[in-house]
C-alpha cells in the first residue's frame, strides 16, 4: 500500500511536470495549436499512473477497460509517431 501511495505520487508529479512543459512549448510558440501526440503520451501516464495505484480487488470490468483504453491510445501514439518519424527523417538528410 505504501508502495503504490509513494509511486502513485511520483506519477502524479511526473504527469504534471509533462503537462507543464507541454502548456509552456505551446505557449511559446505562435501557432498556440496543442500538439495531439502531447496530450496522448499525457493520458497514457495517468492510465499507467491509474493501473499502478489500483485497488487488487477492484472488477476485472475496470481493469479490462482500462487496457483497452491504454492499447487504444498506445495504437494512437504509434501511429502518429509512424507518421512523424518519416518526416522527421528526410529533415535529417537534407
Amino acid at each position: 500500500a505504501v508502495f503504490q501511495t509513494v509511486f502513485g505520487m511520483i506519477m502524479t508529479l511526473l504527469i504534471a511536470m509533462e503537462f507543464r512543459h507541454s502548456i509552456i512549448r505551446v505557449m511559446l510558440r505562435r501557432d498556440h495549436i496543442v500538439q495531439v501526440k502531447t496530450v496522448v503520451l499525457i493520458a497514457l501516464l495517468a492510465i499507467a499512473r491509474k493501473f499502478i495505484i489500483l485497488d487488487p480487488n477492484s472488477d476485472p470490468y475496470r481493469i479490462g477497460a482500462l487496457a483497452v483504453a491504454l492499447l487504444a491510445l498506445g495504437g494512437v501514439y504509434w501511429l502518429m509517431r509512424q507518421r512523424d518519424d518519416p518526416v522527421e527523417a528526410e529533415g535529417f538528410r537534407e
